[in-house]
Formats: structure tokens, sequence, C-alpha cells
């Protein structure tokens, strides 16, 4: 995600070219510029870089494998605690940190805070093996009183002996002390006026526009967002300048909160179901005992999902699902490790880009296992029974006369289902509107629900005058009781279902010789025909009395009594009684409230008997093969939920990025969102099974829309989103402040039902991989790539036909979409083994085409991080110029002291990570020191042993 912008107030400038001040800041100088940037909330306090110079190791011959340990106390504190740590620069004295030190506001750092800088040697970066070079003090009060913001210290070793220098170099201090005190220090009053100071909740509508949607202190981000984690990166540019880069990580509570409403609409959907079968009525023995099988496979799950949905809501642990929890039946729903990852870069001038990645382990079923293979593999065993039960209906159906559906008439059921449940409801809804404007006595409201009435009646008829629906009423009614004991008769065999397991499926079939004449009874085809036609002739005549009262209405009144009297006079002596609107001429309610109770009740039965009959067609049809239906269905439900938490967390601060971005608000609401889900699984062994699961997840999210609203209040509850609808195709309402919805253009304020156009590319980078190139099969990974391939051509192909360039995000790459979009179609079909071209190409693209990126391996921890931190270096480098000299040390910067490593951290302790813990000194102690206790030599032992196997365990 990229969002540019300039800032104009004041530009970035290096320590190196700062000026020396005229004046000493004084203690209330530095407290301002301690005080943080309210314009900026991300923004540190205090951000100093460190560089080292003319460093001694004892052994002359060798150079330091050296970085800088940062830990401060604040008095009355009296022990330190460890702040940061550099990244590490391998072979030399004089090594510069491309990592700065960042104090940020919840530091609650003052002036007279002592910050400690220990230089470490690393002797053995794999074994974490090292010793302290020196060390050096110093107080911010210090820093910020010199001159240059710079101070030059030595570097001291335990025996006092000088090992080298360290320089500390401020950045930004003159700017911070010059605003805030310009701002401090304005008039109370102006030519006689007084000025009072603008309160800053008044300043959040300007918010939208001006301040930058920080993760931390964003009222919608806050609310979404949490634990964030910030690092602070210089690196130089091919120009000679600097780049400031801030990263950032963050969980999200959504991890918990859209399981619990997920698993709760499967609980109403599934119990609906069972509520629908019951309603049946009664059925003959041979039906019925195949709906107590329906009904008991229905009630396993329901308990299962009660089970899920009271474990989640006792849930009071981290707000993210640790690696080692994966197979964790109470926590299933939830995704793993899902975190978003922020790299926000700024340079002198002042221009700002934000890159935003939603990183999520790989959506799976692991409570459920992988032996019988993922969810494509499982899908076509499903489909393959399917077909066999199918065959078998069709092969026996001159003999037995079994009852067979074709696929497409199941399809067709559901979505007579979804239409009758809508339509009659829609049907009622204006009924009820109409009588309201008839009390009213609004003639032009009248006409206009009368005119809507008529038009969802119709069709809900239309619905219901089908051959399926004709024929699915016959079969029930023939599986009634009363039926069948009509048929039978001494002489001829009784009909019944005949049950039979066949390759672990139910085979339904009908027997006997004239079980297939019921389906073909004249006078049950005429009475379902009455039905329908009832509901037609109700509403015609609700339509011819509503235009009578209109007529009248609209004649003079000097002939209004006349005509009444001439047609009480006709009706008397046609029927002996006058009309209902003769009899009651001033209330217009009254006259249409029996003509819309007959029209409701009609529309009730018929409804109510259209839809029985398609319940009772897909009980035949699922009645076979319902276990292995339940059970797949539940897998695909577990994988669903995973990725459609990630694909909302994308959502939400997409959209808040975006606000102002109004290209992207156009192709949002024209041709929808395009999620891009990138993976690094491989496909050998179980991980082959999650990349199966994933895949069928990823492509379910086009049953997803999203709706953005207006937030109810402002506290953070309000502002979470809420999620409608069933398997059929799920709705995720974004509640946002009333601000940032008036900045919405109108046509998502209207209420405009947004897309998702998911794409997956995979390409397996680990040694598995290797195997499954050697001895395996990759084609499910080229399957998978040439079917996203399409999906993004297909895209791009629609941005093309109705939107123009310039809503897409301006780009320093000199090659075209086009031209990207036929380099991965290359890479894609050319079966090159480990092909990263693909994902970066692909990650590209979606970034030029306003797409959000997710990133995702096993566990989101190892391969994940490698991926993200690679991908940041390489829009550093080809976005923004950075130095191509310092790429690789950038990149093994941000791998090892950057925000990713903190998901290793907690997934190794379940709390806030401390920094790198492979090579932090709190845990690592010279072996000198340990040898003069052989106590202390135990428990060093034991530790480092039980820390290298949860570290394994947690892999």
């Amino acid at each position: 995600m990229a969002g540019g912008r300039e800032r104009s107030s004041r530009t970035q400038r290096p320590w190196s070219v700062y000026r020396a001040n005229t004046f000493e800041l004084s203690s209330e100088m530095i407290g301002l510029a301690l005080a943080g940037n309210s314009q900026d909330p991300d923004e540190p306090v205090l951000e100093f870089s460190i560089a080292c110079t003319e460093l001694a190791t004892p052994a002359l011959e060798r150079k330091p494998n050296s970085f800088v340990a940062v830990s401060c106390t604040t008095p009355p504190q009296a022990f330190w605690t460890k702040h940061a740590q550099t990244e590490i620069i391998e072979g030399t004295s004089n090594p510069m940190f491309l990592s700065s030190i960042a104090f940020f506001q919840d530091c609650n750092i003052n002036h007279q805070t002592q910050v400690k800088l220990a230089v470490y040697d690393v002797k053995d970066r794999s074994q974490g093996t090292m010793y302290m070079l020196g060390s050096a003090l110093f107080a911010v009060k210090e820093l910020l009183q010199e001159k240059s913001h710079r101070l030059e210290l030595e570097l001291r070793s335990a025996e006092n002996q000088r090992v080298g220098k360290v320089t500390v170099a401020a950045w930004q201090m003159e700017d911070r002390a010059d605003h805030r005190m310009s701002v401090r220090s304005l008039p109370e009053s102006i030519n006689g006026r007084t000025v009072l100071p603008v309160d800053e909740s008044l300043t959040e509508s300007m918010g939208v526009r001006i301040k930058y949607a920080s993760l931390c202190k964003d009222s919608l981000l806050r609310s979404v967002f949490g634990g964030t984690m910030s690092r602070m990166y210089r690196f130089p540019t091919t120009d000679g300048k600097h780049l400031r880069v801030l990263e950032q990580m963050a969980e999200s509570v959504l991890s918990l909160n859209i399981p619990r409403q997920f698993v709760k609409l499967l609980l109403e959907e599934d119990t609906a179901r069972v509520c629908e079968l019951e309603e049946l009525g009664e059925l003959s023995p041979c039906w019925e005992s195949l709906r107590r099988q329906i009904v008991s496979q229905y009630q396993s799950i329901i308990l299962t999902h009660q089970e899920t949905l009271s474990d989640l809501n006792s849930y009071r642990g981290p707000s993210f699902k640790a690696s080692n929890l994966k197979a964790d039946r109470k926590l299933e729903f939830m995704p793993t490790n899902l975190h978003v990852q922020r790299m926000r870069v700024q340079n002198e001038l002042g221009f700002e880009h934000t890159y935003d990645v939603v990183t999520i382990g790989a959506p799976a079923a692991h409570c459920q296992g992988f032996k019988s293979g993922g969810l494509r593999k499982l899908i076509q065993k499903f489909e393959e029974a399917k077909k066999h039960v199918y065959e078998e209906g069709c092969s026996a159906q001159s003999s037995s006369q079994s009852i067979v559906y074709i696929p497409q008439d199941i399809v067709r059921a559901k979505e007579i289902i979804a239409h009758i449940n809508t339509l009659k409801t829609q049907v009622n809804y204006y009924a009820e509107r109409l009588s309201r404007a008839a009390k009213d006595r609004s003639a032009s409201g009248l006409e206009r629900t009368l005119a809507i009435l008529s038009d969802k009646t119709r069709q809900l008829v239309t619905v219901c005058d089908c051959k399926l629906l004709a024929s699915a009423i016959q079969a029930l009614n023939a599986g009634r009781p009363e039926y069948i004991a009509s048929k039978a008769s001494p002489t001829t065999e009784p009909e019944q279902v005949v049950l039979r397991n066949d390759q672990d499926t139910l085979l339904a079939k009908w027997s006997g010789r004239n079980s297939r004449s019921s389906l073909h009874v004249d006078w049950q085809e005429e009475e379902w025909e009455k039905v329908w036609v009832n509901v037609d002739k109700s509403l015609e005549c609700i339509i011819q009395r509503v235009d009578k009262l209109l007529q009248k209405e609209r004649r003079p009144s000097s002939s209004s009594l006349d005509s009444s009297q001439h047609d009480l006079q006709g009706s008397s002596q046609k029927d002996g009684s006058p009309s209902a609107e003769e009899a009651y001429p001033g209330e217009w309610s009254e006259v249409l409230y029996p003509l819309l109770t007959t029209l409701t009740e009609c529309v009730a039965m018929m409804s109510d008997k259209a839809k029985k009959s398609m319940v009772f067609l897909l009980m035949q049809d699922s009645a076979p093969t319902i276990a292995m239906d339940v059970s797949l269905q539940y897998r695909r439900d577990v994988v669903f939920c995973q990725t459609l938490t990630a694909l909302i967390c994308g959502f939400v601060i997409k959209l808040r990025n975006c606000l102002r971005d109004n290209g992207f608000l156009r192709q949002l609401y024209t041709i929808g969102l395009l999620a891009q889900f990138e993976s690094l699984l491989s496909t050998y062994g179980d991980e082959l099974a999650m990349l199966e699961d994933m895949s069928v997840g990823v492509m379910d999210l086009r049953n997803v829309t999203f709706k953005v609203t207006q937030a109810a209040g402002s506290s953070a509850p309000d502002m979470l989103p809420i999620i409608t609808g069933n398997r059929d195709g799920f709705n995720v309402r974004i509640p946002l402040p009333g601000s940032m919805f008036d900045a919405l253009p109108r046509e998502i304020q209207s209420g405009m039902l947004l897309r998702v156009q998911p794409v997956h590319f995979n390409v397996g980078i680990n040694e598995q991989q290797t195997l499954a190139e050697k001895f395996g099969d990759t084609s499910l990974q080229e399957i998978i790539n040439v079917e996203s391939l399409s999906r993004l051509n297909s895209y791009y192909e629609q941005f093309k036909e109705v939107l123009p360039e310039d809503c897409l995000p301006r780009s320093r790459s000199q090659t075209c979409l086009p031209e990207l979009l036929r380099f991965l179609g290359q890479n894609v079909n050319a079966r090159k083994n480990k092909n990263v071209d693909i994902l970066w190409q692909a990650a590209e693209i979606c970034r030029r085409l306003n797409g959000v990126r997710f990133t995702s391996c096993k566990s989101a921890k190892d391969r994940t991080a490698m991926s993200v931190t690679l991908e940041q270096c390489l829009i550093l480098q080809h976005e923004h110029g950075m130095a191509p000299q310092v790429f690789t040390q950038a990149l093994d910067c941000m791998r090892s002291v950057g925000t990713r490593e903190g998901v290793i951290q907690k997934n190794l302790s379940g709390l806030l990570p401390v920094r790198d813990l492979r090579l932090d000194p709190s845990l690592m102690y010279s072996l000198p020191l340990l040898a003069l206790s052989p106590n202390l030599l135990v428990v060093w032992i034991f530790l480092s042993v039980a820390y290298f196997l949860a570290k394994v365990r947690c892999r």
C-alpha cells in the first residue's frame, strides 16, 4: 500500500549538516523537545544514530563483529532497562549502524534519563557467543544541550581500558524545539482580542486529510489494532541524502472478534436448517429415518459450534494465536500470527509513503490434520461420491424408480429458497408500508409503495411458478404417511425407501411398482397452481381498489357526493350492500386492510409450501453423503474464517490510508478490491495439504462483500466490523467515525456493496520444496498460479475498460503494468524451480493496482519475515533510491533487529519482545564469568537447553 504526501512545514536533515546553536537549551525547552509531535504521533521524541570508531579486540589480528545494546534508567529508578540494540556489522573496527535508536512518547524519558551504550563483539553469530568490548554513559540533557547535538564518548572496558570511541548524533532536535516554542509562545491576545487555544478534539475532522493514520493514535485503527512495535532506520540514498524509515508491526483484536461473530452465524444457520427439516411435518417412516440421520449430523456440528463459541468467549489470552497453538481445537477458527506490517518512508523533502502488508500463518485446518489431504482433494472426493450416487440413481431409475436430481437442480433449489426468504420479507414490509400510507391518506405514497409491492409480489410468483418446484411439491406430498397409506393395497407391494451403504455413502431409492406414478398426479399440480394464482388475484384486487381510491381522491369535490350516491345506489341494486370504500369513505386503511391481510396470508402459504418442498428436495440430495458433507463443510468453515479475518484487517487499513485517494475510492466501488495472497508453502508433505486448504479459503472470499457505514458512537467497540449473512454470501459492515464517513464518495455512503477479487500466488522456497521438485509433484502450485494469473489479467482488463490510469498510484518504475503482467505470465508458465520472481512481480502489480497484500507461510514467522523484509528493501531501493551498496546491510538490519523478530519472540514467550533473542546480551554471559561459579554455569546450561528446545518446538 502506498500513499504519498508532502510536508512543507519542516524538512528532514541529517545530523551532519546541522549548524551549531548560539544559545544553550534550558530545561523547559528540553521538556518541549521531548514532548513529541501532536501532528505525527508516530514520530519519536528522541532519535539518534550510533557509529563506532577504533574498536579494539584482545586478538589484534581479528576485527570485531559488533553491535550496540542501549539501556536506560530514569531517576529514581535504580536499575537499567534494555531499550534497543543495533544490527551486527561484521569485520570492521569502524561500524556505522543503519538502525537508529528511537524513544517514542510512551517511553516517558526526560532530561535526567541516563543512557548506557554497551558495545559487544560477536565471536560466533550462529551460536550467539559474544563478549562486551566496552561501554559509555551519557544523559539525555547532555545530548540536547550540545550545540551540534552530537556526542563523542570513549568506550571503556570492564578493566577501565580504552577500547574505542562511540559517536551519538541526534536527529531533528532544533526543528522540534523551535516548532514547540513557536506554538507555546503564541500571544494570548491580538489587537485587543482574546485568542483561545484550539481544542484538539475540534481538529479530529481535519485529521482525515492532514494527519497521518497512526496505528497507535488513529481512532479507527486503534480500535482494530494494538500492541504496536516500532523500529527506526536511517538509510543513505544514491544522491547523498538519507531516508527516514519507520517500521511498525501490530496485532489485531479482530483475530478473536471475527471468529466469535463467524461461529455465531454458523450456529444460527445450522440451527435454522434443523428447524426447516423439523418443519417439514410428518413424513412416512422411510423418509423420517433419513431426516433423523441428517438432523443427527447437524445437531452434532451445532454442539461443536456451541463449544467453540464458548471457548472463544472465555478466551483471555493475547490478541494473536501463537504457532504452537495451531492445532488447538478451542482456537482453530483464529488465524495464526495475524499481524499488520507497516513501513513508512520519508525523504528529506518531506515526501512520505506508507506500505502495509498483512502477515498470517497459512489458513488451514491444523486441528483436523492432513492425512487425507487438504480441501482441494477432499472436495474432489466429495464430488466423485456425489457423482457416483447420481450415476447409481440414473442406472436404477428404470427398474427401481429412484428419485434423482441433477446438480443443477440442487443449485437452483438453494437459489429458490434464498429468493423466497428475501422476497417474502420484502412483500410483508411493503404491505405494511402501503397500510401506513393509506392510514395517512398519502396518494403519492400509496402509488409509489403499491408499485414496489406489485413488483416484489410478481417476482415471488415467478420464482414459485417453475417445474422444479412443482415436482418437489409432488415428491413431498408423496412422502406423507397418508398418501402412502392411500396408495397401499393387498395385491401390490407397498412403497418404501430402501437404504443401503455404498462406499461409505447412504443411497436412498424408491421401491415398488407404482412408486413413480405418485409424482404425476394432476390434482396436486392443480392445487399448487391455485396457491400462487390466489396470490396473483389478491394483488390484482389491491391494485383495483387503490385505483378506485385514487380516482375518487382526484375528482372535484362538487361532483364527489353525487358520484358517491350514484355508486351507492348501483351497488345496492347489484349486491344488496354498500362497498367497503363507500361504507368508509374517509378511511382508506380500513378499506385496504382485509385485502392486504389476504395477500400476506396467501404469500405466507405459498412461500411456506414452496420452501418446504425445496428443503425436502435438498434433504433427498444430501442424505447419501451427509456425513462427508458436514465434515467437509466444517473444515471449509475453519479455513474460510481465518482467511476472512485477514481480509477484513487488510480492508480496514487500506480504506483508512486511502480516504483522501479519490482514484482508489472510485476503483473500489466500480470494480472492487484486489486482494493478493502470497504464500511460501512447499508442495511436499503436510504443507501440500495446507496449500490445498489455503487456496480454497482464498477463492471463497469471492462470496464476501463490504459495506461502509457511519459508526453509532466514538468508542472502540462501535468501530469494530460486523459480519452478516450465511455460507452463500457474507457481508462485512465497516463502521467509520462521522468525519471519515463524510469524506467518502456518495456511492459508498449510500451503502453500495463493495466486492473483492482475490488472487493467490505460491512459491515454495524451503528444503522441502527441493524434495518436491526432485521427487514429488509441483502441479498444484502451477495450477494455483495459472488460475490467479488469469484472474489478475481479468481484473486489469476491467480496470482499463471503466477507469482512467490516473486512478493508480505513481511509481518510479520504468516498466508499465501490461509489461509486468506479461513478465509474470512468462514466469508462471516457465516451470522454473523456486521462481521467486513470480512473488516479486505479483506483489509489485498488486501495489500498482491499489491492492491489499497478504504474505504467509506455515506459521508466519521465519519465511514470512524473510519475504517481508526483502520486499521492504526492494521498495526502498527501487522506489526511493536507497544506495545499492547498503542493500545487504539494510536487509540484515531489518531481519536481526526489526519488528519481525518480535513475532518469533512472542511465539516463544507469549510476551511482548525485548529484542533479538538470539543475540540478547542479557541471556548470554562470557565463559570466564561463568567459570567463577559452578552453580551459575549449571543454571546457564539449563536455561540455554530450555530455550533451544522451546525454539525448536515453535518452528
